[in-house]
């Protein structure tokens, strides 16, 4: 436990493992060694982050439709924002530092519809709401003080421009969504681009001024027009964390290799107390999973996109505060296109 990190209440810890056959050691840059094992090949970054979410959603549906099935993982610090009656007066005193990638509306649109999806199964489901949506691109450092905080905004402080400005000239690519779930939460979960015909209007051409800077270790700083996508969202990530452990040490919960956006969380055991109310949950987002492969996944004119330019309309946010559910505050916010 880093010094000065705030755990007011008892829960299970969250265990982010990564299942996608990556062995990272001790000392390796975390992205780094992702993008080495796949020898820089986008193709095979995606099957790692697509085994991943498959061997992931895999176990959790076990566990939910196990005779030994125990109970969701209530967030004890939401459900008490939600409900102030349980603790008055209650606040957050986690304080995070963070870079997010937000979506652009299209995206936020297709999350909302797979809420309201979500929510015909459980009810009770706590949704997030949609200008809160996020996709954490990297980490610096959670549950610390405000003052901690504070000091690591101000060692990082030269970089943020730099920082989040980044997905400007580095663009990358998301798409193939499906809904990502566990114990205590429900996501959407993107794959990056390997090929995929691109479903987006082309964005603004980089100006001067982003042209000739040079990605870390030599990769490219942007993907060329014969392979648009060999500059992945894990060499985004990749960049970002290089960047950031230059000014100041970073404290990840996790590196594994997956894009979501967290669209849900669990607030209440009663849509899930029976073995029929859980079988019709992983019904319902098997259901919905099919209807994203078969209506949404590389479809042009469908009527949602499930293609993201990271970056489109808005850049990185550099961001800190109490963040933990869409909250705090925004630092700096680079430049979309």
């Amino acid at each position: 436990m880093a010094p000065g990190s705030v755990f007011p209440l008892t829960e299970d810890a969250p265990k982010f493992e990564d299942l996608s056959g990556l062995e990272i050691k001790p000392g390796d840059n975390p992205y780094d060694a992702l993008i080495n094992a796949c020898h820089g090949s986008a193709a095979e970054m995606q099957a790692r982050y697509a085994t991943h979410r498959a061997t992931r959603n895999a176990q959790q549906r076990g566990n939910f439709l196990t005779p030994e099935f125990k109970g969701l993982s209530i967030d004890p610090i939401l459900l008490r924002l939600e409900n102030p009656d349980i603790e008055p007066g209650f606040k957050d005193p986690r304080n995070c530092l963070v870079f997010w990638a937000r979506p652009p509306d299209h995206i936020v649109r297709l999350a909302s519809h797979l809420q309201t999806l979500l929510a015909k199964a459980a009810p009770g489901l706590w949704l997030m709401p949609a200008h809160r949506l996020h996709l954490t691109t990297l980490e610096v450092a959670h549950s610390r003080t405000a003052e901690e905080i504070a000091s690591l905004v101000s060692a990082l402080r030269p970089a943020l421009p730099a920082m989040a400005g980044l997905t400007f000239a580095r663009r990358s690519r998301l798409v193939k969504p499906m809904i990502s779930y566990d114990l205590s939460a429900v996501a959407v979960s993107f794959l990056p681009a390997s090929g995929e015909e691109v479903l987006s209007p082309p964005p603004a051409p980089l100006s001067s001024d982003h042209v000739g800077q040079n990605g870390q270790n030599g990769q490219p700083d942007q993907s060329t027009a014969e392979d648009p996508d060999a500059y992945t969202y894990h060499h985004l990530r990749r960049d970002v964390f290089t960047m950031a452990s230059e000014k100041v040490a970073i404290a990840s919960r996790y590196v594994v290799p997956s894009a979501h956006i967290t669209i849900g969380r669990f607030l209440t055991q009663k849509d899930h107390e029976t073995p029929e109310q859980r079988e019709r949950w992983i019904r319902t987002i098997e259901d919905i999973n099919k209807w994203l492969e078969d209506e949404v996944w590389d479809v042009k004119d469908g009527e949602f996109l499930g293609e993201w330019m990271v970056g489109k309309e808005r850049g990185l946010e550099a961001r800190c505060g109490t963040l933990w559910y869409g909250g705090g505050r925004t630092i700096l916010a680079g430049e979309g296109f």
